[in-house]
């Protein structure tokens, strides 16, 4: 019987774990597709939002806040980068009401914000568009690699006693007078005193198995630009065009791996699948990006990528339910949610604890920090390789990634299990060739490491074999 099951393992739902697991809980985290962070929480822009654009008094500006904070402070204990470069929100002179606006609703949240002029914005970022006169500024804006940080959080809680089981999408689940049953798609049943959705676009899906309420849901797609990283050069904070009724807009941003984003769009779509990059939206992209930065430049775009949020009303949903004993609801966190996941985890941790009995919080063992070929000295890597020749194989040449930064990733303690789950860890296909190069090596790597042949290994997710056959393997008409 566990404490508590968490269905969902995005980076809500990885942080839900954590905190449970740090007041002593047995908590399991069950998500359906074979690796964390494959849905929203992989797709989005891994920015650390200050907190200024929510609402006062709203959850999103109470866990947003709170969020920035704590995502600087567990960077260290999860072996993670979190880089506080600030963010600007830019206008021409026409916009400077809607900057006051902004400011003064950061300022009621306890967002440390000001409105500066030209002259300070190129101080701060030089490659502002030429009409750009003013900008609300925000010190502890930032950047973080969603899937990373996701990933991050389940090892964690998982070094510390937590469980994560993969492949396990939720069909039924039975209220046995306030205490459940959860049944998985593959035919596995798990007993719980409570449970948590953090099922993302799924919540509803979830709340209909146990017959609770059906939010009206919003699904908008996000596109994006990726460029090379030798683009990092012309962009050195978060850009922010003035928001309107569709959200943050679209921004400018280099991230935490020394890429560069374009992004995102807003555009409605009818579930949270529709993740297929479209030529529309990039068209938004490249009309809204030259309003705030004056050197887009598309030629270094390597790949381009979609996320879907899920929007419920204005707020998020954050609550024990009202109809069912025992049931926690985690619904519409879209943006802020990436900032707030560490947050809300620490709130559903404690609202559990309470109604457990549990009061007690253990520090928790903090994650290994990763080594990477790419940012270490000629001689750090010669002691490396004297302890392991894996150092001195290079698998992935545009993102210089090592057999062993593989090796390490497949057996994490959430472990890599296809070519994309090996991608988000050690970086292998990120580059320029999108992994043209280096698949077929991260392949036989996992096939080795896992002991399964060649023909299992998934690009990632279901259905996502890249192999059929050897060619010349008997009995197959090729």
């Amino acid at each position: 019987m566990y404490d508590v099951i968490i269905i969902g393992g995005g980076v809500v739902g990885a942080s839900a774990l954590r905190e449970a697991v740090s007041y002593g809980m047995k908590a399991l985290l069950l998500e359906a597709d074979d690796d964390v962070a494959t849905g929203t929480s992989r797709a989005n822009s891994g920015i650390i939002h200050a907190g200024y654009d929510a609402k006062p008094n709203s959850l999103k500006a109470k866990f947003n806040v709170r969020g920035n904070a704590l995502c600087y402070e567990l960077a260290g204990e999860l072996g993670i980068d979190a880089k506080r470069i600030g963010s600007l929100v830019v206008s021409t002179k026409e916009g400077l009401k809607g900057l006051e606006d902004l400011e003064k609703r950061g300022k009621e949240n306890g967002v440390d914000v000001k409105i500066i002029r030209r002259e300070e914005i190129l101080r701060i970022e030089k490659n502002v568009a030429d009409d750009i006169e003013y900008a609300l500024y925000a010190k502890d804006g930032g950047i973080i690699s969603p899937y990373k940080f996701t990933i991050a959080l389940a090892d964690n809680a998982v070094i510390n006693g937590g469980e994560v089981i993969l492949e396990s999408k939720v069909v039924k689940i039975d209220n046995n007078g306030g205490k459940f049953t959860v049944y998985t798609e593959n035919g596995k049943s798990y007993e719980t005193k409570i449970v948590v959705n953090s099922a993302g676009g799924h919540a509803n899906d979830i709340n209909a198995m146990l017959g609770d309420e059906i939010y009206d849901t919003e699904f908008r797609r996000g596109d994006y630009f990726v460029l090379d990283t030798k683009e990092a050069k012309n962009i050195s904070t978060v850009l922010f065009p003035l928001p309107d009724e569709r959200g943050k807009g679209v921004l400018v941003a280099p991230t935490v791996d020394g890429n560069v984003i374009y992004g995102p769009t807003s555009i409605k779509v009818e579930s949270i699948e529709d993740t297929g990059v479209t030529g529309e939206g990039l068209d938004i992209i490249r009309a809204s990006v030259t309003k705030s930065y004056k050197c887009p430049n598309y030629r270094n775009v390597i790949r381009v990528y979609a996320g879907v949020r899920s929007i419920v009303g204005g707020d998020f949903v954050i609550k024990w339910s009202d109809k069912v004993d025992n049931y926690f609801i985690l619904a519409g966190i879209c943006s802020p949610g990436l900032t707030s996941a560490p947050a809300i985890g620490e709130y559903v941790a404690k609202e559990i604890a309470d109604r457990l009995g549990k009061k007690e919080k253990k520090k928790l063992i903090p994650n290994k920090r990763t080594k990477h070929f790419a940012s270490m000295s000629v001689d750090e890597l010669n002691e490396l390789v004297k302890e392991d020749p894996r150092w001195c194989k290079i698998v992935c040449r545009c993102e210089k990634v090592s057999e062993k930064e593989i090796v390490e990733a497949i057996n994490s303690p959430v472990k890599a299990t296809s070519v994309d789950a090996v991608k988000r860890r050690a970086r292998a296909g990120m580059g320029r060739c999108g992994g043209g190069f280096c698949a077929p090596d991260v392949m036989e790597i996992i096939a080795r490491e896992l002991d399964i042949p060649l023909t299992a290994v998934k690009k990632g997710g279901k259905n996502s074999n890249i192999a059929v056959s050897y060619v010349k393997e008997d009995g197959i008409d090729v």
